[in-house]
């Protein structure tokens, strides 16, 4: 449950696309520039061999600062490769059959999109974090957007974290930092030229 003196943890999501001859590197300046305590490999591509090779390499700078990664949807490589656990992007539906297949150490987590519902079903089968979003305006997807009345809501009578994640600015950063337990931070850091500067642009709008 968040705590109002405590300001909400870094939770790092990869672009869905990267270059593997640089990305890496931004990713460890960031790393070294604030506290973070995960980080989502999130590729669209369904290459395995390409999902493989990423993940090898930023397992070895997130493995070295004793950093969790974790991988969208691919619960069968998470053993595979090393990884400390995966998010599911479809609510609650597999949260219970993935925790049974990865055990109790590893970390599973739920995109619920804006629904309490689902929110509530995911942490009931065993999920370590449920994620809601996008919190800000998108022209991806529905459109839909996470409320803020769900994340006060969350805080207020459910202890397992939540994440905000999708179209957050500083704004919204300073607004929800009372309300969730962890920021998801993706797209907003690594569409421009400096990633850590807007990485420290968003943590500084918690304080």
């Amino acid at each position: 449950m968040s705590d109002d003196r405590d300001l909400p943890q870094i939770y790092l999501i990869t672009p869905p696309d990267m270059e593997l001859s640089t990305f890496p590197d931004r990713l460890a300046a960031c790393l070294d520039a604030v506290d973070v305590a995960c980080v989502r490999l999130s590729l669209a591509s369904r290459d395995e061999d390409r999902v493989a090779r990423a993940a090898d390499a930023l397992r070895e700078i997130t493995h070295q600062r004793d950093i969790a990664l974790v991988i969208d949807t691919h619960v069968q490589l998470v053993e595979r490769l090393g990884l400390d656990g995966v998010h599911l992007t479809d609510g609650a539906r597999l949260v219970a059959k993935v925790r049974k297949s990865l055990g109790k150490d590893a970390i599973v987590g739920a995109f619920c999109g804006g629904s309490r519902h689902d929110g509530l079903n995911a942490a009931e089968q065993g999920a370590d974090y449920v994620s809601f979003g996008p919190v800000g305006q998108t022209a991806l997807g529905t459109g839909a957007v996470a409320e803020l009345e769900t994340f006060q809501w969350w805080s207020e009578m459910i202890e397992v974290p939540c994440v905000a994640e999708g179209a957050l600015n500083e704004g919204l950063v300073r607004t929800l930092t009372p309300m969730t337990d962890f920021f998801g931070f993706g797209e907003e850091i690594w569409n421009g030229d400096d990633a850590v500067g807007e990485l420290r642009r968003l943590v500084a709008a918690m304080a």
